[in-house]
This record gives structure tokens, sequence and C-alpha cells, in this order.
């Protein structure tokens, strides 16, 4: 999912605030200034001063936003006409202003203007709808002259489907796609190429012909590198897709993950909370660390940087308080990185307890005191909070690993990589560093897809949880 149309969709939310406000001043402002109006309704047997007005108006605006959201009108790269759009909109105004004529019919005292409420209720629908025309005309003016937005689609097939979309997409820029090429075949070494050459948002397998086997390594391929891979369907079958209709044809998308859309956009709020309270409330114990590990070893830094692989590849670099004596650290920032590098491989070859990509090394003799203190009880992982925070991470997530580890990856563990590292993760309540790294994978797996905001909170639960025990050395 593109990041213009996740932005227009978060827009929307206060535009339409903005737009059901502006819709009863200007009928509160109609009732009371135009003076036809004003006979119309006189004797008045309902009267309030503009401020409490807004005060309500204010309050009651959220009301109207929730019975949106319910209703779909959030619904992010929505394809919907303008009558389509108008028309869910006067539904969910309609339901909102029933709402409200149900709590005035309870209360009476809390507010009893029929004219503006009915004047309101047709007022909000059109405010709304024509601001939603306008941002739609926005997106739609910098998706077509800028090409903001515009997803690059590979389409697989040899029948006349493959033409006919090819054409849509030529004759239609405003529907958001552009045909990067057209293969016949599902040739995994060709779509690698014309995605490092080209790029690739999305695969469309427009040809029946096309076998399940084949369509399975294409599956495989796009959930690895984070392309959204759609197809016309054949026996193939997946309890995780959502059926669209383009050009008058089903068309089956698969889902890799509900961290897309607004789910991406709930984690990141949830994120910056969590980070910035979880900062605050361990404030104390870090200024506490820091001392210790600058009376114990000033040679070097308090917080050591390690460079890892986040999303999609970048790198970025991990803040932890360090547990080595500095002339031990791997860092180019040591003058001995050499000797230093050289003792980890060392280390690595005789002591470590895993398998696979990664390493752990029983009883390292590099800690200080402090060191593997705070490293048992994971508080030196605490900086992290910052990473998360500045956005380089996740609370929750696959952990970020090395280059060097990354190097070791098969093909399919790269899916790992398609969302933000997390601090913690299935794996690191479920076993922590205990487990196998084909284990760990399978859990992250899991994760990914089967993405929840009730599943963050409860892995970080799980996680305050297992922190009281302490890692085994």
């Amino acid at each position: 999912m593109k990041r213009s149309e996740i932005l227009f969709s978060v827009v929307q939310v206060p535009v339409d605030y903005v737009m059901i406000v502006l819709a009863a001043v200007s009928v509160f402002l109609l009732r009371d200034v135009l003076p036809e109006i004003s006979d119309l309704l006189n004797p008045k047997v309902y009267s309030m001063t503009f401020k409490p007005f807004l005060m309500i108006a204010f309050m009651v605006a959220p009301l109207f936003i929730v019975v949106y959201a319910i209703e779909g009108l959030y619904t992010i790269r929505s394809s919907r006409s303008f009558w389509k759009e108008a028309f869910m909109v006067f539904r969910a105004t309609s339901l909102g202003i029933v709402t409200i004529i149900i709590a005035v019919f309870l209360e009476r005292d809390w507010f009893s203007s029929r004219f503006i409420i009915l004047a309101g209720w047709f007022a909000s629908a059109a405010y709304v709808s024509i601001a939603r025309i306008a941002l739609r005309k926005i997106q739609r003016y910098y998706l077509v002259t800028k090409g903001i937005g515009v997803y690059r689609v590979l389409l697989i097939g040899g029948n006349g489907r493959v033409r006919r979309f090819a054409k849509m997409f030529t004759k239609h820029p405003e529907f958001g796609y552009r045909a990067v090429d057209i293969m016949e075949s599902g040739s995994l070494h060709r779509i690698d190429i014309i995605r490092k050459e080209r790029g690739i948002d999305e695969i469309i397998v427009c040809d029946q012909s096309i076998t399940d086997d084949e369509q399975e390594k294409i599956l495989d391929y796009c959930q690895i590198n984070n392309i959204s891979f759609k197809y016309f369907p054949t026996t193939l079958q997946t309890s995780r897709f959502a059926l669209r209709i383009m050009n008058g044809e089903p068309l089956i998308e698969f889902l890799h993950t509900p961290l897309d859309g607004w789910g991406r956009v709930i984690k990141r709020i949830y994120d910056v909370i969590a980070s910035t309270f979880f900062i605050i409330i361990f404030s104390p114990i870090m200024a506490i660390v820091a001392i210790c590990i600058k009376l114990e070893d000033g040679s070097g830094p308090i917080i050591y940087k390690n460079e890892r692989i986040g999303e999609n590849g970048k790198k970025f670099f991990v803040f932890k308080f360090r547990y080595m004596q500095w002339k031990y650290c791997v860092t180019h920032d040591n003058p001995d990185f050499e000797e230093a590098l050289a003792l980890e491989n060392k280390l690595i070859d005789e002591r470590s307890v895993r398998k696979g990509p990664l390493y752990k090394i029983r009883n390292d003799p590099r800690k200080t005191r402090t060191g593997a203190f705070i490293e048992k009880y994971s508080i030196d992982e605490f900086p992290q909070f910052f990473n998360v925070f500045l956005g380089q991470m996740s609370l929750v997530g696959p952990r970020p690993h090395q280059k060097r580890e990354v190097e070791k990856y098969h093909e399919y563990h790269r899916r790992l990589l398609t969302i933000k590292p997390g601090l913690t993760g299935m794996a690191q309540v479920s076993g922590r560093s205990d487990l196998a790294f084909e284990d760990e994978y399978r859990l992250d797996v899991f994760y990914i897809e089967n993405w929840s905001l009730w599943l963050d909170i409860s892995i970080c639960l799980k996680t305050g949880r297992s922190l009281v025990v302490g890692r085994r050395n």
C-alpha cells in the first residue's frame, strides 16, 4: 500500500471533522442571521449563544467520525464513484443524526432546535461530500501528473485479458496502475530482473493456464519481496484473501499481513505512545545504568550503536547500553576493531549455542560486571525505546539482525524484512534466545500474518513478565 494513499486516508479524518463542525456553524448562523428564517421560526422556543453551541458541535462531531469509520468510509485505496461515495456519506450522516435525535428525545434540556438538527443533517452530508471530492481530485492530480501513488504492475499471461488490462492502465491513468511489463510465463529469474530494473508493486496473474505450482512459487517470491500478489482464480485457494472486481471480472488478492493501511497507522500510534511512556518510566533506571557503565569502564561510550538490517533491507543503528569492555566491542569506532572481531569470531566458533544464521555466545567473557547484570535482565535494550520512537523499529516484531547474519538467510527467510523489526516479539516471549532460528522464523511469520493491536499488547505484557525472570546465560 502506497504512503500517499495512507496519508490521504489519514487526512480525510480531520477534514471530515472540520466539515461537520463547519456545517453546524453554518446552520446556526443561518438560523439567527437571515431575517426570513428568524421570522419563520418566531417566536423561538430554543436559544443558545454561539460559544456553547460551538462546544457542543466539537463534542458531537467525533460521533459522526466513528459512524463513518463503521460504515467503511475510511477504507484505504477505495475506488468508489462520486454518487456511491455521496450516498454512503448521506447514509452514515443519517445514522449519526438519528442517534442525536434519540438523545434529544431522552433529554430535551440538552438541545432542542429542530431546525439546526434537520438543516445540519443535509449540510453535513453536503459539506463532507464536497470536501471528499476536493481531496480525491487533489490525490488524482498528484497521481496522474506526478506519478505519486502509482502502482507498478507486472502482468503475467498470454491471453487477451493481459492485453485488455495493459490497454486499460494506459487509457485510464487515474486508476493508479502502470504496467511495467508483460510476461507469458512465470519465470522468477525474469521477474527478479524486472523488479531490480523498474520496480514492482503488484503482480497480477491473468492467465488460468499458469499452473498452481508456478503461482505458488510466484506467491513465495512476492511474500519475500513485499510485493502484492493477485490472480484470476483457478483451483488455488487461500484463507487470507480479498475479492475485488476489476474491469468486470473477479480478482483475488493475497493478504500478506494486516500490518498494511490502517493497521500500519494504528501500530505506529501505539509505538509512539508506548515508547514515550516507557522512556519516561525507565529514565531513572537508564540514568543509573549509564553512571555504572562509565564508572566501571570509562574508556568507551555508554550507548553502543550496532548496525542492523531493518524493514526492506534498510540499514540502521540499534541503540544498546554497552555491556562489554570497550576494547572488545565490534565497531569501527573501536581502535582495536580487528582484534575484537577476531576474538568474537573465535568465541562464536567455540561457544555459540545456536544453529542457523544467528549466534549466541554462552558465558561471554567480554562482559563487564554491570554488563552481565543488565544483559541478563534485558536492561541493555532499554535505549531501543528511542529507536521505536524515531520509527526505525517497532515495540513488537522480528528481532533485527546484523548484515553478516542476514547474508546467511535462505531466500524465504527474507520475509522477516517485510515489516519493521521489533524490540520484542513472538520468539522472545515463547522461548527467548534459546529457540532454534527456524522455530523463531515460524513464530515471526505467524506474527506477520496474524497481527492485531491486542497481540502487540499481549506480547508486551508477556515480555515484562519474562524480564523479571531474566535470561539464562
